[in-house]
């Protein structure tokens, strides 16, 4: 008796392979745990993202969803197979930057990161720096936390960040733009309203309104509380984002931090707002590029870091070395 291998089981039959538009939909169903809300992130219509997964599941032969009517989760097998189409992924974007990096410098796209506490104020600055220095780069902006850029950043979805450091995230470099005060902001009427020279104890009395949980900015007003002896700082009021924080200052619910390159944008939005100045030395965050260690276009993006430096001495901060 003969045996063919040649059949759809056998072992010389090919392996069907899936393909990468399904793997990235099964990445971002299993990130977003919503089909509506996977296929908005990586821009496919939701019929289109639902068939790649079922596509998906018909090639590996397993079920990655658990679908009922209200929600999506993933299997047993999904669970183990999402970290493997995620490594998949980063892997391709690497290859991709590698490509990019061979070609000529500052061409090609850049994603870019940055936080919602840093983009108004100084995506300006980035824009025309781009514009005018690097016109042939394809800049594109992803604001968002903390913790999803890095976690972008890791998965190679982000090129670069712009944010607030120290990170302490193995495998990422930080490359330090400048350092920056903070500046309490108050109603017109308080007493620390419009002072120089505040020592950093008096936050100890102060109704202080912060951002929402996930903001590095709330973590760091909390540390400067800390650190000025207050145990604790309850929270009954917070904001989503830093033009909310001050309309709530304004309307004379408290008192917040802001720092030095948001202030002259958000107080101008109210006169009803006032602005005060810590006693040396001040409470100040640091802000830097973070990129991937051994990043194809490290060498990119040192020069940029060295470019940005320069482009923001005008504005109310300390510019940092490449060295700090």
């Amino acid at each position: 008796m003969t045996v063919s291998n040649s059949g759809p089981m056998g072992m010389g039959a090919k392996r069907r392979q899936p393909s990468l538009s399904q793997l990235r939909a099964f990445a971002a169903v299993a990130e977003h745990l919503h089909f509506r809300e996977a296929a908005a992130a990586i821009g496919m219509s939701q019929p289109a993202l639902s068939g790649a997964v079922s596509a998906l599941e018909e090639t590996l032969g397993v079920t990655l969803l658990e679908r009922t009517t209200r929600k999506v989760l993933l299997s047993p097998a999904g669970e183990r197979l999402a970290v493997r189409a995620r490594a998949v992924l980063a892997e391709v974007g690497a290859l991709l930057e590698e490509a990019e990096a061979v070609r000529a410098p500052f061409t090609g796209a850049l994603r870019l990161g940055v936080i919602p506490t840093v983009a108004p104020y100084l995506l300006p600055a980035v824009l025309r720096l781009v514009h005018d220095r690097y016109p042939q780069l394809d800049l594109q902006v992803h604001e968002e936390q903390t913790a999803t850029l890095i976690d972008g950043l890791n998965t190679g979805r982000l090129d670069l960040l712009l944010l607030a450091v120290p990170l302490g995230v193995p495998g990422v470099v930080e490359l330090p733009l400048f350092d920056e005060d903070f500046v309490l902001v108050t109603p017109p009427e308080h007493p620390l309203g419009g002072r120089a020279g505040v020592p950093r104890e008096a936050l100890k009395e102060l109704n202080l309104l912060l951002l929402d949980e996930g903001h590095c900015l709330r973590d760091q007003a909390l540390d400067i509380c800390r650190e000025a002896g207050r145990a604790d700082a309850p929270v009954t009021t917070t904001a989503a984002g830093l033009a909310t924080l001050v309309q709530l200052v304004a309307g004379g619910l408290g008192c917040t931090l802001l720092p030095r390159t948001a202030v002259t944008v958000e107080t101008s939005r109210s006169t009803q707002l006032r602005t005060a100045s810590f006693a040396e030395p001040a409470p100040t965050r640091r802000i830097a590029f973070a990129r991937r260690t051994g990043a194809a276009r490290g060498a990119e993006y040192e020069e940029l870091a060295g470019a940005l430096r320069e482009a923001l001495r005008p504005l109310p901060v300390r510019v940092l070395g490449g060295d700090d």
